[in-house]
C-alpha cells in the first residue's frame, strides 16, 4: 500500500475515495526514561529511548492507520498527516488521510 503526505500520486490516478482513515497510539513513559532523558537534556545530546519510542508510536499508528484502509478495499492513502501530542507523561501519535483506490 503506497501512503504518502502529498495530495496526488505521481504516475496514478485515483479512482475512488473511501473516506478518512486514522490511527492513534498512546504510549507511556516510564520513570526511567524520564531520569535518563532529564540528564541528557542536562548535559546535552540525543536520547534514543525516547527517539526509540517516537518511532515506534508513528509505526503504530502509520499501521493502524493501513489496516482501516484495507478494510474499506482501498489500496492507497493520501494527505497523510502525522501530529505529536504529549498527555501528562503520556505521548500521543495521531496519523489521518484519505484513502483511496488507484489504478
Amino acid at each position: 500500500m503506497i501512503i504518502t503526505t502529498t495530495a496526488t500520486l505521481e504516475g496514478k490516478k485515483i479512482i475512488e475515495y473511501k473516506g478518512i482513515v486514522t490511527g492513534e497510539t498512546i504510549f507511556g513513559a516510564n520513570f526511567v526514561k524520564d531520569i535518563m532523558a532529564s540528564i541528557r537534556d542536562f548535559v546535552g545530546g540525543r536520547s534514543a529511548t525516547y527517539e526509540k519510542t517516537i518511532g515506534d508510536a508513528r509505526a503504530v499508528s502509520l499501521k493502524e492507520m493501513q489496516e482501516k484502509a484495507e478494510e474499506l478495499g482501498a489500496n492507497a492513502i493520501v494527505g497523510v498527516d502525522i501530529d505529536y501530542e504529549t498527555i501528562g507523561t503520556m505521548l500521543m501519535v495521531a496519523t489521518s488521510g484519505t484513502a483511496v483506490v488507484i489504478e
